[in-house]
């Protein structure tokens, strides 16, 4: 999702790397922990970038550098029309009545919409995000050879969904394809707050320049301004995104980002409204970059998506669980 756009600013300079500090997580995030030491152990597989995932609890505040030369992306879009009222789509099966997970609401927001580039006044409109205005939402970006990301967020978001609905978690999308365009990224935040939600994972793939590779997850940071509040929040989303990096490591065997995060793999930012809005615990994950044959290849394979997915969901499983 890399872009200027209604959650991201333009890029900046890139700081100079510094070795990622390695601090052991037991006490903050026992269920990531393995990951960490997994990946520390024996390394990311083949050339996944080398760098060594932080076990610290204090993520990195550096900004993910981005390419913004993204245009959009043509791919099927739902039918046309005015978009509906807010509202959370609906899971397409019942959450089992057992599990793990009962009693546990989670919502997932996948980036984008595949019809966004057919609407895009709509989505250029400016909306609050708390600390300024920006836009609605964008097209995302794609892979060199047009797999966009709103067709990755959608597809690892029905997998997490699965997942998730087995441990016996309440489930909500954001939006699955149902409507034209959008919602907006205050919509998105409104739609976790309303649900109450345990927890909120935004799905999300990278554009940044060729080279730059590997996942990150970004976490809110502290921010009392207008409509935004997110210093209750900060913590339970540290935890849960230091979960969501540790698992997603252990499962799909991908490198932390080697452009940004110093190797931890955990970004802080105050610039997405959809974390500046958020009333509950929320994170997003940046899953790799589209924009390197190496990420794109991986990001295209449904096999590797379904890791992904899991890696995710074993997160959340995690967090919630305590």
């Amino acid at each position: 999702m890399s872009y200027v756009g209604p959650d991201f600013d333009p890029p900046q300079p890139r700081r100079p790397r510094r070795r990622p500090l390695v601090v052991a997580l037991a006490a903050l995030v026992p269920g990531a922990l393995l990951g960490w030491a997994v990946y520390a152990a024996v390394g990311a597989p083949g050339d996944g970038g080398g760098a060594a995932v932080s076990a610290s609890g204090s993520p990195s505040a550096s900004a993910s550098a981005r390419d913004d030369g993204k245009k959009p992306t043509a791919g099927t879009a739902p039918t046309s029309g005015t978009a509906p009222a807010a509202s959370p789509s609906p899971s397409r099966s019942r959450a089992t009545a057992r599990g793990p997970l009962a009693g546990k609401v989670v919502v997932i927001d996948p980036g984008h919409n595949p019809g966004n580039f057919r609407h895009t006044a709509a989505i250029n409109r400016q909306v609050d995000i708390g600390t300024n205005r920006k836009e609605c939402d964008t097209t995302g970006t794609s892979t060199n050879s047009g797999y966009t990301e709103a067709r990755f967020t959608l597809d690892v978001a029905h997998r997490l969904r699965d997942l998730l609905q087995r441990q016996g978690a309440t489930v909500k999308l954001t939006q699955d394809g149902d409507r034209p365009y959008g919602p907006c990224v205050d919509e998105r935040a409104r739609i976790g707050n309303t649900a109450h939600a345990d927890a909120v994972v935004s799905i999300h793939a990278d554009g940044s320049a060729a080279g730059n590779r590997g996942f990150h997850v970004i976490l809110p940071e502290a921010v009392r301004a207008g409509a935004a509040d997110t210093r209750p929040i900060v913590g339970p989303s540290q935890d849960l995104g230091a979960r969501i990096a540790g698992n997603f490591v252990r499962v799909t065997g991908s490198a932390p980002s080697n452009y940004v995060g110093d190797g931890t793999g955990l970004v802080t930012r105050k610039d997405l409204g959809g974390l500046n809005l958020s009333t509950v615990p929320k994170v997003f994950i940046e899953c790799g970059n589209m924009r390197d044959s190496k990420d794109a290849a991986l990001l295209t394979s449904g096999a590797w998506r379904q890791k992904a997915a899991q890696g995710i969901s074993e997160g959340i499983v995690s967090f919630l669980r305590g």
